[in-house]
């Protein structure tokens, strides 16, 4: 069985005070165009290519709101990892 450090996401919670908006979305966006791969959020029921702007905007996520982040590979885990303390972090706000 894999253990949670193998896993290709992990599921966070939107903590800074205006979620995830036009400036926390471009930091966001603009790490996970260094991955290799594809990178995705889901919120809402909703999934979205975490590399654009837009489609990270069309989720609405307010603080306080379930999301799940993911990287369609492994060699891509660097980058998740680092998109999940830039979420952790409140986006450095």
């Amino acid at each position: 069985m894999a253990s949670k450090n193998d896993l290709l996401y992990r599921d966070l919670i939107i903590v800074n005070e205006l979620g995830l908006h036009a400036r926390s979305a471009a930091k966001l966006a603009k790490t996970a165009q260094s991955a290799d791969k594809g990178v995705w959020l889901e919120a809402g029921g909703q999934r979205v290519d975490a590399k654009q702007i837009l489609d990270l905007l069309t989720l609405g996520a307010a603080q306080g709101m379930a999301i799940r982040i993911g990287v369609d590979a492994p060699e891509d885990m660097p980058i998740l990892l680092e998109l999940v303390a830039l979420i952790n972090s409140g986006f450095g706000e």
